[in-house]
């Protein structure tokens, strides 16, 4: 298994995702570098990793979501989407699982940046707080 830390051919993940959104060169490539920008603005100590043979993931405190790219979508999906509150109704994709929850964005759609921010920061406080929860139940060694 490879480092998500480390991507292909020594590169960083950020660097395969630079790579990526290059590759692309349409508006798939423009989506996935805004959705990007939208993360690292609502999360500044995000950490980009590359996973699974080539899939963008942003994490803090674990995974908030991946970004796929399909022919006719770039797709991001809530690790925990299940899970937030998502009253601007941004989640249209994978609605019938028990954990994730995903947001398709297809050619010529428009980010409704202040609630897909909002989400951003939600997913993070979720990871924290599950983080914490689990330390708490950690048993204390001698």
């Amino acid at each position: 298994m490879s480092d998500p830390k480390q991507g292909d051919g020594g590169a960083s993940p950020s660097q395969l995702i630079d790579a990526r959104i290059q590759e692309l060169s349409d508006w798939r490539g423009e989506m996935l570098a805004r959705v990007r920008s939208l993360m690292k603005q609502a999360e500044p100590d995000v950490v980009e990793e590359w996973k699974w043979r080539g899939v963008p993931v942003w994490s803090h405190a674990g995974i908030i979501c991946t970004g796929e790219t399909y022919k006719s979508a770039v797709k991001l999906t809530f690790a925990k989407g299940a899970s937030l509150e998502d009253p601007s109704g941004l989640f249209n994709s994978s609605l019938e699982g028990n954990t994730r929850r995903a947001i398709d964005f297809h050619e010529g759609d428009k980010i409704d940046e202040k609630a897909l921010k909002a989400l951003i920061r939600a997913a993070v406080a979720l990871n924290i707080s599950v983080q914490t929860a689990r330390t708490r139940k950690k048993p204390k060694s001698a």
